[in-house]
Formats: structure tokens, C-alpha cells, sequence
């Protein structure tokens, strides 16, 4: 049986690292972020919509 496909999100780093909390910024490197618009294709799961939430004024979303 085929596996169904998952939607997935495309989320790009708007804003870098600098003065950023510690809790945020391990967040973004959990997330796989290393550089400003850089843009990572991530599931749509609750797991990463919870990460992006906690750091959304830093990235923006996309879904695709």
C-alpha cells in the first residue's frame, strides 16, 4: 500500500541570530537553521508548527 504523502512547509529565516535569547536560537539550529534567508522544507506536523510558533517574528511560512 502507498504511503501517504505528508504536506510539508517551507519556512525561510527572515532575521539573524543576534540578541536573540538562548531558548530561541536553539530552537532555530533544532529547526536546522544556520543563516539568514535560508529556506528549509519541514513536515507539517504539531512538533514544528510549535517551533515555528515560539520563533514566528523571526521567520516566515509557506505552505507547500
Amino acid at each position: 500500500m502507498a504511503r501517504k504523502k505528508e504536506n510539508q512547509l517551507v519556512v525561510k529565516l527572515v532575521r539573524g541570530f543576534a540578541g536573540l535569547s538562548p531558548r530561541q536560537r536553539k530552537t532555530l539550529a533544532a529547526l536546522g537553521f544556520t543563516k539568514v534567508n535560508q529556506e528549509l522544507i519541514k513536515p507539517d506536523n504539531d512538533a514544528i508548527r510549535g517551533m515555528i510558533a515560539s520563533v514566528s517574528h523571526l521567520v516566515e511560512v509557506k505552505e507547500g
